[in-house]
C-alpha cells in the first residue's frame, strides 16, 4: 500500500460543563460530543525520501513542524521506529479557529492513516494514548460518534447515536482563542451547569426533545460576552424554527437542531443573506471510525 486517503470529521458539543481547574492548569470538563457530517480530506503517500511533507489547499494553515497534522505524523512514525518519508495532502472543509476540533481531528486521522498506511498494528487505545499528549479532543476523534467525555477530555465512554435531525451549522467570519476562553472563565462561580446526566439519558432513549430541552454550553458565558454576533445567530436559528441552538466548543460555531429540513435550509439561507457567518452548512450527526 502506497496511498491512502481518509476523511476527519467535525465535531459538535451537546452539552459542555467545566467541573473545575486543576492544579496542573487543565481543566476538568464533562461534556457530550458528537460528530457531524463536516469533513476535512486528508491523503497520505509514502515517499522514498526520509521526512513529512504536509501540503493543503487552505491559505491560513501552517505547513509547518508547529501543525497537529506534522506533529503526529512525527510522533507515530517515531514511535513506530519508521524512517520512511510520507507525503500528506490536507484538502480542509471544517471552518478554522471554531470549536469544532478541525485541527483535532486532521491529527487523529492522521494516526490513524499513518497506522494503516504503514501496516503498525496500533490498537486504538495505543493510538488515543499517542493522541492525548498533543491534544485532549484528539482521542474522542478516534473513537467518533457519539460519547460523554470526561478528565480533560480523555475519559470516554461511547454512548448510542442520537436520533436524526438536520442540523444548521454556522461559523461567524471571527477566531476565537480556546487559551483565552478558558483563562477568563472562572468555573468555581458559575450559577448554571448543564445536565449532562439528563443528556446521556435523552440520548439513550432516543429523545431528540430530551436533547434539545437540555442543551447546554458553560463557555458562552466567556464567548458571548466578547462576540455578541454568536447570539445573534442562535436568535435567528431559534426564529426560524430550530428546537433549540447552541455554541460549540470554545466557539464562534454555533448550530440549530431542526426536525424539518426546509426549515434548516431556509434559516442557513436567512443567516448567509444578513452576513452573520460565511461559512453556513446544513448537515446531521453521523458516526463515523477511524
Amino acid at each position: 500500500m502506497e496511498k491512502i486517503i481518509r476523511n476527519a470529521y467535525a465535531k459538535i458539543n451537546l452539552a459542555l460543563d467545566v467541573l473545575r481547574r486543576r492544579e496542573d492548569g487543565y481543566h476538568e470538563v464533562k461534556m457530550i460530543m458528537q460528530t457531524v457530517g463536516i469533513y476535512d480530506t486528508l491523503t497520505f503517500t509514502k515517499r522514498t525520501e526520509p521526512g513529512i511533507l504536509l501540503e493543503t489547499d487552505c491559505e491560513c494553515l501552517s505547513t509547518g513542524e508547529d501543525n497537529l497534522i506534522s506533529r503526529a505524523a512525527k510522533l507515530i512514525l517515531e514511535e513506530a521506529g519508521i524512517t520512511q518519508g510520507v507525503e500528506i495532502f490536507l484538502q480542509k472543509r471544517i471552518p478554522v479557529a471554531a470549536g469544532m476540533a478541525g485541527g483535532s481531528t486532521d491529527a487523529a486521522a492522521t494516526l490513524a492513516g499513518l497506522n494503516e498506511l504503514f501496516g503498525l498494528g496500533f490498537p486504538l487505545e495505543k493510538l488515543q494514548a499517542f493522541g492525548v499528549t498533543l491534544g485532549a479532543d484528539i482521542p474522542y476523534c478516534l473513537l467518533g460518534g457519539c460519547a460523554l467525555s470526561e478528565g480533560i477530555g480523555e475519559i470516554l465512554t461511547r454512548i448510542p447515536e442520537p436520533p436524526s435531525c438536520y442540523l444548521v451549522v454556522a461559523k461567524p467570519d471571527i477566531n476565537v482563542s480556546t487559551k483565552f476562553v478558558y483563562e477568563n472563565l472562572h468555573a468555581d462561580t458559575l450559577s448554571y451547569h448543564p445536565d449532562v446526566d439528563g443528556m446521556a439519558e435523552a440520548i439513550k432513549g432516543g429523545s431528540l426533545k430530551g436533547i434539545t430541552d437540555r442543551l447546554g454550553n458553560v463557555l458562552e458565558t466567556v464567548t458571548i460576552r466578547e462576540y455578541p454576533v454568536i447570539d445573534g445567530i442562535k436568535e435567528l436559528l431559534l426564529n426560524e424554527g430550530a428546537e433549540n441552538a447552541l455554541m460549540s466548543g470554545s466557539g464562534p460555531t454555533v448550530f440549530g437542531i431542526f426536525t424539518e429540513v426546509e426549515k434548516a435550509q431556509g434559516a442557513a439561507a436567512k443567516i448567509s443573506e444578513k452576513l452573520l457567518a460565511k461559512q453556513v452548512f446544513v448537515t446531521g450527526f453521523v458516526s463515523p471510525s477511524m
